[in-house]
């Protein structure tokens, strides 16, 4: 059984981009820290390209953002961001130039799912309800951090947030 679903194209797609007018126009602040915008190069054609995703952990003390690829090694982001490093990400008031970026290993993207249970207990029977993913068993968390890659964006030491470093809402 496939644990990722068809990539959405036509209108659903555009449904799920419509938060990058949001950044386009710097107001992404307004979907606070649950959500990242990414940068990235194509990797076939090497222009940017951009994303809006949800994000699984933040911690803002260090600017950790990490996020899920839903569509699994398939995702366009993930397969262009493993070719070329990100150029951007953005969180709440915050920009990140050329982060750091670093894919889980399968025991913290485990870890990673059940935190996010805990968090999001309401979200996460939604999700397991619409995807079919099997998140809510130690076990399904596993099954999934073998089919679904997660990756940790840092800033570069130059742009780490320092302890007053916070703007409203973040």
């Amino acid at each position: 059984m496939s644990l990722t679903g068809k990539i959405p194209r036509g209108v659903p797609r555009k449904l799920l981009r419509t938060p990058i007018h949001l950044y386009r126009r710097n107001l992404g602040w307004l979907l606070g820290n649950r959500f990242v915008y990414l940068v990235h190069r194509g990797r076939s054609s090497g222009l940017p390209r951009e994303t809006v995703l949800e994000v699984v952990r933040h911690r803002p003390a260090s600017g950790e953002v990490v996020v899920i690829s839903g569509w699994g090694t398939r995702s366009h982001w993930y397969r262009n961001i493993t070719a070329s490093p990100a150029l951007e990400v953005r969180i709440g008031r915050r920009r990140h130039h050329h982060p750091r970026q670093r894919v889980l290993d399968e025991t913290e993207t485990a870890e990673l799912l059940a935190g996010y249970v805990r968090k999001h207990p309401l979200a996460t029977r939604l999700l397991a309800r619409l995807t079919g993913w099997p998140m809510l068993t130690p076990q399904g968390r596993a099954e999934l951090a073998r089919t679904l890659p997660a990756v940790s964006f840092l800033p570069r030491e130059a742009e780490r947030p320092g302890p007053t470093a916070a703007g409203p809402g973040d």
